[in-house]
């Protein structure tokens, strides 16, 4: 598995000083990275917005259980 960023790219350099983890397993990776230009840090995955419809949805599901409590006796 290649390396994602710079940052992880230390990280294992860090493990690997360590000795949490071997120095094949930190050369596999690095030739699965190859010359690549890693950035310095991977940002969070952006998730897609619901559609309109299933938002529209939601909110008239959440409008018709609001009014359904009963008064206590």
């Amino acid at each position: 598995m290649p390396f994602k960023s710079q940052a992880h790219r230390r990280k294992f350099a860090q493990l690997l000083v360590e000795g949490k983890i071997s120095n094949q397993t930190f050369e596999e990776w690095n030739r699965e990275t190859g010359g690549r230009t890693l950035p310095e840090h991977v940002g969070a995955r952006k998730r897609p917005k619901p559609s309109t419809k299933a938002r529209a949805g939601a909110a008239r599901a959440r409008k018709k259980t609001s009014g359904t409590r009963s008064k206590p006796r």
